[in-house]
């Protein structure tokens, strides 16, 4: 389907180019969101009658959007969540619970303007990006964490405290197991416990009447 474009659409064009999209996209994406029109000729000539007041409606918009910007840019919002031991989610964060995060923070944006491809679903410290306006856009940060404290430390960190943390707390226990000539210990256990065993199979074999070939040679010369 061709359509005429009334913003700037990323990866498509700038407003009032005519481009062909899927039909499918146009009509639940485009055309309902009002940023674009049906490529008619009817269509057509509305849009040039139009142009000069769309294209100063864009601007005064960008010019606001990029006001908001300056003060959104960089903006760390905290989402405390029950997660288990390994920091996987008792559920999702989604663009909804964004979005309302920094509306409570004083910024008025929805859903819609959040740029999150999937919901979140384990603790940590992530950069999502914000569409204010077709041509200016944000990155906040979002805290996904079990509590406060846990988000001061990831907000200080940029990771998660489950993972690596958790590892470095375990370190000592598996260095107490593995301590320093335990090793060596280990082995020389194993090289007497074998040396053990094919002693007692030499003995075995001499009470069953096994004679070693070098005796029997011996006695021939005898």
């Amino acid at each position: 389907m061709e359509i005429i474009l009334l913003e700037r659409v990323e990866k498509l064009g700038q407003m009032g180019d005519v481009v062909k999209v899927k039909t499918g996209f146009a009509r639940n994406f485009l055309l309902p969101q009002n940023k674009a029109l049906r490529a008619t000729n009817a269509n057509k000539e509305i849009f040039e009658t139009q142009r000069v007041q769309l294209e100063a409606e864009n601007l005064k918009q960008k010019d606001e959007a990029t006001k908001v910007a300056g003060k959104m840019d960089g903006t760390t919002i905290t989402l405390i969540r029950q997660a288990g031991e390994a920091g996987h989610l008792y559920g999702s964060v989604n663009s909804r619970d964004i979005a309302t995060s920094l509306t409570d923070a004083g910024f008025t944006i929805g859903r819609n303007q959040i740029g999150l491809a999937d919901p979140i679903k384990q603790l940590g410290f992530y950069s999502v990006r914000c569409d204010l306006h077709p041509e200016v856009s944000v990155q906040v940060n979002v805290n996904v964490a079990r509590s406060e404290e846990e988000a001061s430390i990831q907000a200080k960190t940029g990771k998660a405290v489950v993972g690596e943390e958790e590892v470095e707390e375990k370190a000592p226990e598996l260095e107490a197991v593995f301590e320093e000539g335990a090793l060596e210990e280990i082995q020389e256990e194993i090289a007497s416990d074998d040396a053990a065993e094919a002693a007692s199979s030499e003995e075995g074999a001499a009470e069953e009447g096994d004679v070693p070939d070098v005796a029997v040679e011996e006695g021939e010369k005898a």
